[in-house]
């Protein structure tokens, strides 16, 4: 019995002794388990932070993609409007200027000609006129006036209800200065000088140069609302609307449009 105990004493040994090399082989695994699971963590950070990036440049593009394509949705729509203008083709507005011009008895012919006598409403008389000095005399050939000249004395006209007169200042710049980049502001006083006689009719032709020829013109967006607003007076309200929208899908920024934007429902 003694034998056989001495006999089994090595044999537990050698268990113990393979125990632990197993447990430190597998305290070993474990611990390089640990290592590669927070390697994959740390790559799976980095990896997911990409794709974050990735996303957000994505949205970005598809903001810039959405943002160009409403800036060109609304350069075409303003590029219609402008055709429109142009060619004098607004919700009407042609066949509307045709009957103005059949009313005046405006032809070609007699557009040409300052002789042909046109019906002017009551308040606003054609006259003749001339340019006059600062002091209120008359020029004389001997005293040419200048272009800035013509235009003052349009404008001081004007203010005291001249409006004929003015319109002779006026029309005289134009022809004696036909290159000066002042040519549509006269115009657009031309205009003006029939609304303030309430010929709204005329008016409406006069702003519809300004409108179509000076297209790059400062007086562009007030001759829109001008003619908008003869369109009202005359109890044309739907040109009267598509002309306050054409100075709010044009000229945004301007002053006009925010007077134009009260007009409109």
């Amino acid at each position: 019995m003694k034998v056989r105990s001495l006999l089994l004493f090595p044999l537990a040994l050698l268990s113990a002794c393979a125990s632990k090399s197993d447990l430190n082989y597998v305290q070993g695994e474990v611990s390089k388990l640990r290592e590669d699971s927070q390697t994959i963590k740390t790559q799976s950070a980095g990896s997911f932070s990409e794709i974050t990036q990735y996303r957000e440049e994505v949205a970005s593009l598809k903001g810039g993609i959405e943002e160009l394509r409403h800036d060109h949705s609304t350069a075409l729509k303003r590029l219609d409007v402008e055709d429109s203008l142009m060619v004098r083709k607004t919700d009407g507005i042609e066949a509307r200027l045709a009957r103005i011009e059949q009313y005046l008895g405006i032809t070609e012919t007699s557009a040409a000609s300052s002789a042909k006598a046109v019906p002017v409403p009551d308040g606003g008389k054609e006259k003749a006129s001339v340019p006059t000095t600062g002091s209120g005399q008359p020029k004389t050939a001997a005293q040419p006036v200048s272009g800035d000249e013509l235009l003052n004395d349009g404008l001081a006209k004007m203010k005291k209800a001249d409006n004929a007169g003015a319109r002779d200042s006026f029309t005289a710049f134009m022809t004696r200065n036909p290159k000066s980049p002042k040519v549509a502001d006269a115009q657009f006083y031309i205009a003006e000088s029939y609304f303030n006689e309430k010929w709204y009719e005329k008016a409406i032709l006069e702003y519809q140069v300004v409108i179509a020829k000076y297209t790059k013109s400062l007086k562009r967006p007030s001759a829109l609302y001008k003619q908008a607003l003869s369109f009202e007076k005359i109890g044309d309200a739907t040109n009267a609307k598509a002309r306050f929208k054409d100075v709010v899908t044009v000229y945004p920024a301007s002053p006009e449009a925010k007077l134009a934007k009260k007009k409109l429902p």
